[in-house]
């Protein structure tokens, strides 16, 4: 039986991987962990006869695949090889495989088209990442990995994938594909790449304004579910300043993703806001949420390679890649709770549509909850209108009744 102490071809490469991670603000012990399974990772690899060298991110993954999985393990080995072998890229001893001329083509469309919505555009980071995302699928959903043929692109083209979408298991419940494929055809009429504006083929998102009422929690269901997020012992200061956000500041989930730390004035008491379309604004911190703010940082952020206020927990303490986390917290929350969600998805929204319907019912004018939320337009501020209930039987007309005939 070959002894687990024997030299694998991986083991001269362990000790620098350890250390970038190590720079990254991975604990002792997954480091640990990550050594024994990259040892077994390493007699797979001399059992076989691959040198890391020859090593790819993919052939790297098609081994850590065929390794089984301890039971109580956390860590999927063929992630693990994947990060192993950008590491052994990175030290020059395994090289990045080239580009087949259909991906190196499509690489070089997206990258002109993330050009032009940055600087024609002027669109947030997030946006465009989105806009990207949605620009590659359509592109692999019809061409697969063949080349690129523009030009021939089609309205069933469009459809074909709009379906696909929808009839996923998890469909999308907003217009924002619709949205973001009609920018890219748009893109590509204007570059002459298609004879057609194919964006006027788009369908669109059938979305009624106003079709009804803002879902919203009660201030008690509100104080519940932000307090119940306090308790974690692993990341519960860090869900509960980010919650604390929502639910007295009304932030968007993005807008809380996106703090730095340079955005909070302790002196002044306020915090800038990055909102949707680059729009920059200034708001007050309340004392609880300076507090739970302060707390945070004291006693659980530990990173140091980036200015993002809330990063992820486990190492390399990074910043969230979007704000699903939030999603999630909410529903761990209503969970624990009890407390039901006004909605069958639970989306980080309804803690601002919270904050605006109590304030409507505690007498708060429109304008009010309009620069609070700092809404552009004022028709967006008037959904909260419908919930104004003493304001609506003022203005409520009399029931029609025929006169009784004398």
């Amino acid at each position: 039986m070959e002894s687990s102490d024997q030299p694998t071809c991986v083991d001269p490469y362990i000790a620098s991987f350890e250390e970038s991670l190590s720079a990254r603000n991975y604990k002792p012990a997954t480091l640990n962990n990550y050594r024994c399974l990259l040892r077994r990772f390493g007699r797979l690899l001399d059992a076989e006869g691959v040198a890391p060298s020859a090593l790819t991110p993919d052939l790297a993954v098609e081994v850590g695949q065929r390794l089984p999985a301890t039971p109580k393990s956390q860590v999927k080995i063929p992630n693990l090889a994947r990060l192993f072998v950008t590491h052994l890229i990175e030290i020059g001893v395994a090289t990045r495989p080239p580009l087949t001329p259909a991906q190196a083509e499509r690489a070089d469309l997206l990258g002109d088209f993330e050009t032009y919505l940055v600087r024609q555009r002027g669109l947030s980071p997030r946006t465009i990442y989105h806009v990207l995302r949605f620009a590659d699928r359509f592109l692999d959903h019809r061409f697969g990995e063949n080349r690129l043929d523009l030009p021939a692109l089609n309205a069933q083209d469009i459809a074909a994938f709009m379906e696909y979408l929808v009839t996923r298991k998890r469909p999308f419940r907003d217009k924002t594909p619709a949205t973001h494929l009609r920018s890219f055809f748009q893109y590509l009429f204007a570059q002459g790449l298609t004879t057609t504006n194919l964006s006027l083929c788009v369908p669109r998102a059938h979305k009624p304004w106003g079709a009804r009422l803002p879902r919203y929690l009660s201030p008690d269901e509100v104080e519940a579910v932000v307090a119940s997020v306090r308790h974690n012992p692993r990341r519960g200061a860090r869900d509960y300043a980010m919650l604390l956000l929502m639910a007295r500041l009304g932030l968007r989930a993005p807008e809380i993703i996106a703090i730095q730390l340079d955005d909070i004035d302790w002196r002044a008491g306020e915090l800038m806001v990055r909102g949707k379309g680059q729009q920059h604004d200034r708001l007050p911190i309340p004392p609880d949420v300076g507090e739970a703010i302060s707390e945070y940082l004291r006693e659980d952020r530990s990173s140091a390679t980036t200015r993002a206020l809330f990063v992820t927990h486990r190492a390399p303490n990074r910043p969230f890649k979007d704000s699903q986390v939030i999603n999630a917290i909410l529903k761990e929350a209503f969970a624990a709770t009890g407390v039901k969600p006004p909605t069958p998805y639970v989306g980080s929204h309804v803690l601002r549509h919270s904050l605006a319907t109590n304030m409507v019912r505690a007498g708060a004018s429109l304008e009010e909850i309009g620069d609070l939320l700092r809404h552009r337009s004022r028709a967006t501020t008037m959904i909260y209108a419908k919930l104004d209930t003493d304001g609506l039987r003022s203005i409520a007309q009399p029931w029609p009744v025929a006169e009784v005939a004398r």
